[in-house]
């Protein structure tokens, strides 16, 4: 099985997975958890060069980016995990790529998605469990431990985060784009609520989706 999370930074991906993580492994299942960007050598070092960088990208070349780390980590990774039965956790896929460079960039969506289809080698999730959260709101998480001025353009930010206002918020429409798209896939939830809220609607939906 592939589990996919999505939804902007702030919206408490990582929190939940790591819930999920301890749930499944006390269930005696056999769980990988990955991240996009990343995941593999080569992966990891695309990560660094679209995260860390100082340099502009261009919106095609960060595209390409994207999608070169997740032919590796799909060949190399998850192919071979789910052959074997494993279930495999994804912090961000293929719907992140068509968020942030289509509706965030506003790259073609019909290229994106031929650019996307290779990449993935046909691979698609079982559930996509979508965070909801204002980039606003997104924004006080991440500094809300810190004296730092909220801004998008702050240069604690990594390079995709220092994107803007206006960038995030075409991000968030298109995540909703996508979930009137595909309703048998993807979860939506409210990423306000308390995390242990969250928690439990996420263990209710997969059972009763997957109820084996």
């Amino acid at each position: 099985m592939l589990i996919t999370f999505e939804g902007i930074d702030g919206a408490g991906k990582s929190t939940q997975i790591k819930k999920l993580v301890t749930f499944l492994t006390g269930e005696n299942r056999e769980v990988l958890t990955l991240r996009e960007p990343g995941g593999t050598e080569v992966a990891e070092k695309i990560r660094q060069i679209l995260l860390e960088s100082r340099h502009e990208i261009s919106p095609i070349g960060e595209l390409l980016l994207f999608s070169a780390s997740r032919a590796e980590l799909i060949q190399e990774v998850i192919v071979p995990a789910l052959a074997v039965g494993k279930t495999v956790i994804l912090d961000r896929f293929f719907d992140s790529t068509t968020a942030y460079q289509g509706y965030g960039r506003g790259i073609d969506l019909h290229l994106l998605q031929s650019i996307i289809s290779i990449s993935t080698c046909g691979i698609v999730p079982d559930i996509t469990f979508y965070l909801d959260i204002e980039p606003e709101e997104a924004l006080k998480r991440k500094f809300s431990k810190t004296s730092i001025p909220l801004s998008f353009e702050n240069e604690e930010l990594d390079r995709m985060e220092r994107s803007g206002t206006e960038f995030y918020q075409n991000v968030r429409k298109g995540y909703l784009e996508l979930i009137s798209l595909n309703k048998d896939r993807f979860v939506s939830i409210n990423a306000l609520q308390p995390e242990t809220v969250i928690h439990h609607q996420i263990l209710a939906f997969l059972k009763e989706r997957f109820p084996a």
